[in-house]
């Protein structure tokens, strides 16, 4: 069904030894909580954990099963700044809740401490590691300092798409598009996650450029600014702000990895004034309805089909800690009931683009075909942006280094600084 990092998954059962086993309550009702760290009509990353929500309530009907969402919406410091984690998921035990989804990264460590709380809730943490049993010093100790890794509650998973491969196929999306040479990237918050983000959307916009549009790689402009967080607050910069002067200054292709559309906004804004720009979105796959007119397509995750398998492993009493990085299924990346990551084309890439990314496209499922431990693109020669070697010239990175990936790569201009 799910391309998995399997070898992952295999070490992991290695590390935990057994797995415990916990039975569904016996009631009327499946219960279900989703904590969301942003409003559920975003139309980017909360709004995709929300709709993957109505997608297992309807999915358990079909078995019969009586399902019910439990949501909490915006539980950020600049929205909600006196409620904790811990206070959400009391309110949501109280209500009956088998099993709640955290879906922010930055909740991990209130999601381990409410595991253990609640040992008979079952808790699914959406980005981080913990159920990985290590830790980035143990993959990079020259430049992380030497900590224990955390040990996962036996009620805790951790579950994360490989949309590595979703900022690809929208870094080639943009190279395939880019009149002036200059692409950028509304970046959010500086952390690993966010790090091998950028750094995929600009393997994969350096390849395409030079192997479909023709160009030469080390003439292609690719910057990222941080806003400093996934939504804007009022202590980050102002997207909006950020985006027109990534337009202002050359780029006329806005990558965003921050949760809402400000990016795609501001680019459909700029072209009703008649600038040739455009934006690519991130996380929902309706994304593009804020401005068709400026979007190239849209990377999006599909969490339904994993919260489904997560939800039918609590009713059966076969919940495990495990750790799953998911990717997109290869035969059909947008079928709805078996792929992780999905993308859509945008109604402004135009056919020639298209059809040259439906090749980029090909050309990853190829290579997944035959290689389950290693990510397309993420081949030697690989500098980070000091000049330090990441790869030689045909290695493949690790796939924990990528997860864990230090600072971002040559060729991107920004702040590549440890934000952990």
């Amino acid at each position: 069904m799910y391309h998995a990092r399997k070898w992952f998954v295999g070490m992991l059962v290695l590390m935990l030894g057994a797995i415990a086993v916990f039975p569904a309550a016996a009631q009327d009702e499946f219960v279900f909580g989703m904590i969301l760290v942003g409003p559920s009509t975003d139309q980017g990353w909360s709004q995709a954990h929300y709709e993957a929500g109505e997608y297992l309530v309807e999915k358990l009907g079909e078995e019969d099963v009586d399902a019910r969402m439990i949501v909490f919406e915006n539980l950020n410091p600049a929205v909600n700044p006196q409620t904790t984690l811990m206070d959400v998921v009391e309110s949501m035990y109280d209500e009956g809740a088998q099993l709640i989804f955290t879906t922010s990264d930055e909740f991990e460590p209130d999601t381990v401490e409410a595991a253990n709380a609640y040992p008979d809730v079952m808790f699914v943490h959406v980005s981080g590691s913990v159920a990985l049993g290590q830790t980035a010093a143990d993959i990079f100790p020259d430049l992380y300092e030497a900590a224990e890794a955390e040990a996962a509650p036996a009620n805790f998973a951790n579950v994360m798409g490989e949309m590595e491969y979703g900022k690809m196929i929208a870094g080639c999306a943009a190279a395939l598009t880019t009149e002036t040479g200059q692409i950028s990237y509304l970046g959010p918050l500086i952390n690993a996650e966010t790090r091998r983000l950028v750094a995929s959307a600009y393997l994969g916009a350096s390849y395409c450029y030079e192997n479909y549009a023709g160009g030469d790689p080390a003439e292609l402009g690719f910057e990222v600014i941080w806003i400093g967080y996934w939504i804007p607050t009022p202590d980050t910069l102002d997207p909006a702000q950020v985006t027109n002067t990534f337009f202002d200054t050359g780029s006329d292709v806005v990558i965003s990895g921050i949760d809402p559309q400000d990016a795609l906004i501001v680019a459909g804004q700029r072209r009703e004034q008649g600038d040739n720009v455009y934006a690519i979105p991130y996380d929902y796959v309706g994304a593009c309805e804020t401005a068709p007119d400026a979007c190239l397509g849209i990377p999006y995750f599909n969490w339904g089909p994993t919260y489904v398998d997560y939800a039918q492993a609590v009713i059966a009493g076969e919940f495990e800690t495990n750790w799953l990085w998911l990717g997109p299924d290869w035969e059909d990346i947008n079928n709805v009931d078996t792929t992780a990551i999905g993308w859509v084309n945008g109604t402004a890439l135009s056919e020639e683009a298209a059809a040259s990314l439906d090749s980029f496209i090909a050309e990853i499922a190829a290579f997944e075909a035959e290689n389950d431990d290693a990510f397309f693109l993420w081949e030697g020669p690989l500098n980070y942006q000091d000049g330090t070697v990441l790869a030689e010239e045909g290695a493949f990175v690790d796939p924990l280094e990528v997860w864990y990936l230090p600072l971002l790569l040559e060729g991107i201009t920004g702040d590549s600084t440890l934000g952990e």
